[in-house]
């Protein structure tokens, strides 16, 4: 081969190369994911507000987990979506509400995500009953930031047990 003919064959492999390269991913906007993972509480309690269970499983990946105090985790939309029926009724009909608090954290990395923050319960005189705090994760599915794990607790200890009806050994 001809110098000529080399310097063409190295042109198209070095141009092939630079051809085959793969750009890099965009950069991942950290703070809208953690602004939209914000607004998605504040979704999930404008839902409690207006008594709309569905809209609250909505956020809610299909494989959820939602973990709350006093009971056997929750698994599924479907599940979470009859729990929040549930609960909701008692609330309602004991008086109460759970009013949004203050978001505690929140970040991102790559598609998982992570919100904490807390809330308080009010009766119908708007006394403040109770008070407690939240940790959510995320997952961006489809473009989407769904709950895959939801769990709550009250700021103030248990109950004392009730002492059993059986006589002691």
């Amino acid at each position: 081969m001809t110098k000529h003919t080399w310097n063409t064959v190295a042109m198209v492999v070095v141009l092939a190369a630079a051809g085959c390269t793969t750009a890099a991913p965009p950069a991942q906007d950290v703070a809208a994911d953690r602004a939209k993972l914000e607004a998605d509480a504040s979704s999930w309690f404008g839902f409690l507000d207006k008594g709309d269970t569905a809209g609250m499983a909505n956020l809610y990946a299909e494989d959820a987990r939602l973990m709350p105090p006093g009971v056997p985790a929750i698994v599924g939309r479907p599940a979470i979506k009859a729990y929040f029926d549930n609960d909701l009724g008692q609330m309602k009909a004991a008086g109460l509400a759970i009013k949004n608090g203050k978001v505690t954290g929140a970040d991102v990395s790559g598609d998982m995500g992570w919100i904490s923050g807390d809330y308080t319960v009010v009766d119908a005189s708007g006394m403040v009953v109770d008070s407690g705090s939240y940790l959510s994760v995320h997952k961006r599915t489809n473009g989407q930031w769904l709950y895959i794990r939801d769990t709550f607790n009250s700021d103030r200890p248990p109950a004392p047990a009730t002492p059993s009806s059986a006589p002691p050994k």
